[in-house]
């Protein structure tokens, strides 16, 4: 299921920064597509617990975890801000150069990008966005399957995303583009309702 498209116009930056901000819209090559709805309490509970140990894994480095709602705009060559057409807002980010950030978020690839799937949200993420976060050259893309267990996780080679490796939501799992750093999961799968079959 895909999200819902605003209208068949082409968006700029300059244009979603003047919408009402009780509807939240992603910008994807000037499509403008509506968020979903809140997320879930589970979706909250996985992407929070991913930013709090990003967070604190973090502290004194350069690097900067973020959790949504943050804009990351991605222009596609050097374009003025009112320019861009491509603007989402990943579940959770990691930057470490700070030239990126600036108030009304980050200008530029993040190092790292989670997304935690949900129905509403799943063929978003895992085929637009995956696409969009390889043309601007996010280092490392991991998709949470939270209902499944499962994480995929995709890393930037030679300027594409390569064959992603797939993992259970198990033990700890290692960031490639975070050396020392690691999501340990057992807890939070403990929390995590029972799957339905």
């Amino acid at each position: 299921m895909g999200l819902a498209i605003r209208d068949h116009d082409y968006h700029t930056y300059a244009e979603y920064l003047n919408w009402p901000e009780d509807c939240r819209y992603e910008l994807v090559d000037g499509v403008a597509y509506l968020m979903a709805p809140a997320p879930t309490l589970e979706h909250q509970d996985v992407a929070g617990e991913i930013y709090f140990q990003l967070r604190r894994a973090l502290e004194g480095k350069p690097c900067r975890a973020f959790i949504a709602p943050v804009d990351v705009r991605l222009p596609k060559a050097d374009e003025a801000d009112e320019r861009i057409d491509t603007v989402v807002q990943p579940d959770v980010l990691v930057v470490c150069d700070e030239t990126k950030l600036d108030r009304r978020g980050v200008r530029g690839a993040p190092d790292l990008v989670v997304e935690v799937l949900s129905p509403a949200t799943a063929s978003h993420d895992q085929l637009l966005k995956r696409r969009v976060y390889e043309r601007a050259g996010v280092l490392e893309y991991w998709l949470v399957h939270p209902a499944d267990r499962v994480l995929t996780v995709y890393r930037l080679v030679e300027g594409q995303f390569g064959k992603p490796d797939v993992y259970e939501l198990l033990g700890h799992t290692p960031l490639g583009v975070l050396p020392g750093v690691t999501i340990a999961w057992d807890a939070l799968v403990r929390r995590l309702p029972k799957p339905e079959y």
